[in-house]
């Protein structure tokens, strides 16, 4: 194994010497633990190797091994594109550089790309999905030691400082090999909030600034002097968004009081990073200067913050930093952050007169102490040093994130039910009215202000659940503002109703007004489509919702009061559920023909679309390169915004570590300017090859279909993956299933796409796609031909083909082949492995064809990573299907050892999802 490790230095040297490095430590530290033997054990180095039989302290030691090798590949990224930044002239693909070199090839000029800098609006959203299978502990120990590894880059340490060096990352190391790797009792939401509150204020704040200077200097290239977008205001708006503590769709523990709390914290922690950057700024101020000097309005409005705060607190700041006024300004905003401190940390919100309420008018005051200091000839410190603090409360507001409230059609329509019970109406099975009757019956109820129930009323589950929910927004947005909630997500919309329903519930706990025009709802609501039927349907839904009186009523009332220039709808689409339903290329296309429909519907009936991308971390849940993503969005449908989200295991990846976390922000960001602008450039018109897509996606479709309806699916799926384990697991706070019943239906998709990945079929992201393209090859050569000519070119294609291609590489038929042993009915599991392998063959056969070579000559980096890790992978997977077959038996019999047996399943699970990059 030491000669496969060799091999890969010679072709890939940093990335395996890195590698290398970290596991002679990690060597080190076991022999000093004792572990002599296992130390010999570590793959690639030990003399002894990979044994056949494992115990629970190899799949530790293997899943740590995983980890260091994925931390040198991101490093190795990392340092890459810092080097060729310095020494290429060839711009990153996807980066600002780039951006500006194809708006100046395309003859955009200056003033129209600052127009839409000052447009853009990117949010990633950060869900827990039940995907990331590493505790928050231990991705805090990953974060301390890539920072460790980062730091031997350092050319100028010497001997001693490399070897201090080296005792941290043995004591990091000792630290992760001690630390157990998964749950032992299922988190909940606030570990999960937690998790997602390290990036919200550890990283995210900090990257605004590394993203901002990189468009100054990729802008200077553009002709866009620097200090110009700071004066023009025209750098692009950035912002978070959470589902943490507001994604109920079938997660019964995200209560009221679950939301509640999580709204106060991300409130507490924005003043937490705002006052960091702030206490930061006044160090730094500590310019001589009597507020006598200061320009008029400057003085003003200081002699205005010592009234509001009450002469005493007010004098008690000034007083702080007599002689530097720039330092007293500064700190008069700090003691106007509505937080107690202790020992210089905010630890609690606080209601003390003359604080801040509106994030606008902390950034009023910066603008007056900039002008201040620009007045004052230190215009370097005024367009650098305060721009970035009014950056991050531009970016962060006094929300951090802002809260998306998702929840099921199927519950809101038992909530309504509850609600007519409740007010004594004679028919309330309102589930069961037909569409027609649904929509005349909430047409006439949004008429009025009147609520069904008084506060007071004692309601059934799913009608106090919501009325719960509501009433704690209702209270949270009176006292704080609007700005801390996202939106109301409706999942599976299937029907206008289904949107009407939310304004219906939300005038129940007060979340409307009445207006002039009549009563309006003072939160968006979302559809969220999800099916492939539901994404062919959802133009007409979009039209006939955005028609409704109530819809537009509420539309006019947020375009005042959230400052549009135009209407505007978010519109969800769901990547999961559509692969799940139609397959990978089914998905891929009829969510593209859904975005130019909706974006189409939207533009005729004057409303901006904008779409929110529900994308998982997985290929077949639309995961895939952010560059490549953006490009292959139909023409028009990016329009200067978007939403997408962020799950599981794909934000510790992204963001994780603060250098490659800027990367992954700036492709997004840039990618969205870059696009927007290009497709103003010309008449955005059809795919040039939508009748081939069309045809391919529906006889892919019509095969994945016939694959989940062959006789005998469900017991082959349920016996040949570790999905029952998955469903046991102790990864993440949402049920695996939404209403407990063992059928397809009800499956929820990540733990689907995680199920096939662990037993490396990796089925959902290319089973169909083969058979389809063969068909197209016989059938209509030369439309096949004209598909083959577009391969390189056609954003679309390329990027759906290479995803496929990426994944089918994962793939391994012997692994394949052993989990498909544990399916007791001989005649189901050759019928199944039949299938997938004829399939497999042909879809690999079709990508050799027409993307040229075959996969190790298209991917060497990925193909001699796969290699290294199947080292161990294989061992791995022999011992998950030895312990499934034995916790089955253990489970069937009532054994108590099922428990025991049960948790080493788990750390095999965390292994391999640790070896192959995903779960779900």
């Amino acid at each position: 194994m030491e000669t496969l490790l060799a091999n890969a230095q010679q072709h890939f040297k940093k990335t395996y010497q890195d590698l290398q490095h970290l596991l002679q430590l990690l060597q080190d530290v076991l022999k000093e633990s004792g572990e002599a033997q296992l130390a010999e054990q570590i793959p690639w180095i030990g003399q002894a190797g990979v044994p056949d039989e494992l115990t629970t302290r190899h799949l530790q030691l293997y899943s740590l091994v995983f980890q260091l090798m994925s931390m040198a590949e991101i490093n190795t990224a990392v340092q890459h594109r810092r080097r060729a930044e310095d020494e290429s002239g060839d711009p990153e693909p996807g980066l600002w550089v780039e951006a500006f070199r194809r708006l100046q090839e395309a003859g955009v000029s200056k003033e129209e790309a600052l127009r839409a800098l000052r447009q853009i609006s990117v949010e990633p959203v950060l869900t827990a999905h039940p995907t990331e299978a590493k505790r928050t502990t231990v991705l805090e120990h990953h974060r301390e030691l890539y920072l460790l590894l980062v730091q031997r880059e350092n050319q100028m340490y010497n001997a001693r400082e490399r070897e201090e060096l080296n005792l941290e990352i043995k004591e990091n190391l000792y630290r992760l090999w001690k630390t157990g790797e998964i749950y032992l009792e299922k988190p909940d939401v606030t570990s999960e909030l937690r998790n997602v509150m390290h990036y919200l204020l550890e990283v995210f704040p900090d990257l605004i600034q590394i993203l901002d200077r990189r468009l100054e200097k990729a802008g200077e290239s553009f002709g866009i002097a620097s200090g110009t977008l700071a004066r023009a205001h025209a750098y692009p708006k950035i912002s978070f968004g959470d589902w943490v503590g507001g994604d109920r769709d079938g997660h019964p523990l995200v209560t009221a009081d679950v939301t509640q709390h999580t709204l106060l914290r991300l409130r507490l922690n924005a003043f937490v990073a705002i006052r960091r950057k702030l206490a930061r700024l006044v160090r730094h101020l500590s310019f001589a200067c009597q507020i006598e000097e200061l320009i008029p309005e400057a003085q003003e409005r200081i002699r205005e913050m010592v009234e509001e705060l009450g002469e005493q607190t007010g004098e008690e700041a000034l007083d702080r930093n007599k002689g530097e006024a720039f330092r007293q300004m500064a700190n008069l905003m700090l003691v106007k952050l509505p937080v107690d401190t202790q020992r210089g940390h905010a630890v609690q919100l606080s209601e003390r007169p003359g604080c801040y309420f509106h994030s606008e008018d902390l950034v009023k005051d910066l603008t007056m102490l900039q002008r201040a200091l620009d007045a004052h000839g230190a215009t370097t410190v005024a367009y650098r040093e305060v721009v970035v603090v009014k950056r991050v409360v531009e970016t962060l507001g006094f929300h951090l994130a802002a809260l998306d409230i998702r929840q099921n059609s199927a519950f809101h329509d038992q909530a309504v039910s509850q609600l007519l019970k409740a007010a004594l109406v004679p028919d309330t099975d309102f589930g069961s009215w037909s569409e027609q009757k649904r929509l005349e019956f909430l047409s006439r109820e949004l008429e009025s202000a009147r609520p069904f129930t008084h506060p007071d009323a004692v309601l059934e589950d799913n009608a106090r659940a919501v009325a719960e929910c509501y009433r704690t927004l209702k209270s949270h947005t009176e006292k704080y503002g609007i700005n801390c909630l996202g939106s109301f997500i409706v999942s599976m919309t299937r029907s206008v109703s289904d949107l009407l329903v939310v304004y219906l519930l939300a005038r129940e706990a007060g979340l409307t007004e009445m207006t002039e025009e009549g009563l309006v709802c003072t939160v968006p609501v979302v559809p969220l489509l999800e099916t492939v039927d539901d994404l062919e349907r959802g133009p007409e839904i979009l039209r006939n919702f955005l028609e409704h009186p109530f819809t537009a009523r509420s539309m006019r009332y947020l375009m005042k009061t959230r400052h549009w220039e135009k209407p505007r709808q978010q519109v969800m689409v769901g990547y999961s559920d559509s692969n799940k339903d139609g397959g990978i290329m089914a998905s891929q296309w009829y969510l593209y023909k859904a975005q130019q429909r909706l974006s189409r519907a939207g533009a005729d009936m004057g409303v901006d679309i904008l779409f929110f991308h529900g994308k998982g971390g997985s290929i077949s849940r639309g995961s895939g390169p952010t560059a490549a993503f953006l490009n292959a969005l139909p023409c028009g449908t990016l329009n200067s915004r978007i939403r997408l989200t962020e799950q599981g295991e794909t934000i510790a990846q992204k963001y994780a570590y603060k250098l490659n976390a800027a990367y992954n922000l700036e492709l997004l960001v840039a990618g969205t300017f870059a696009r927007t602008v290009l497709d103003r450039q010309e008449p955005c018109e059809g795919h040039p090859m939508e009748a081939i897509l069309e045809r391919l996606a529906q006889d892919s479709r019509e095969h994945y279909a016939a694959l989940l309806h062959t006789d005998g699916f469900i017991p082959f799926f349920r016996q040949a993956t570790p999905i029952d384990a998955i469903e046991s697991s102790k990864i993440g706070s949402r049920p695996a299933k939404r209403t407990g019943a063992s059928t397809l239906a009800d499956l929820r998709a990540i733990p689907w796409v995680f199920a096939w990945g662990q037993s490396r079929y990796h089925m959902t992201s290319w089973y169909g796609l083969g058979t389809a393209l063969q068909s197209l090859e016989k059938e209509k050569p030369e439309a096949y031909t004209a598909l083959k000519a577009q391969c390189e070119d056609e954003p679309f294609l390329k990027y759906v083909l290479q995803n496929v291609d990426n994944s089918v590489g994962e793939v391994d038929e012997s692994i394949m082949a052993a989990y498909a042993a544990l399916v007791e009915d001989e005649a189901i599991r050759e019928r199944f492995l039949k299938m997938f392998r004829q399939e497999l063959s042909l879809v690999r056969q079709q990508l050799d064809q027409l993307l040229g070579g075959d996969y190790e000559s298209r991917h060497p980096r990925r193909a001699r990573s796969n290699e290294m890790r199947s080292v161990v992978l294989q061992p791995l997977h022999r011992h998950q299907i030895a312990l499934l077959e034995r916790w089955r038996a253990e489970k069937a019999r009532g054994a108590k050892q099922a428990a025991h047996t049960q948790m080493e399943l788990m750390l095999t699970i965390n292994a391999i999802a640790g070896a192959i990059g995903t779960t779900g």
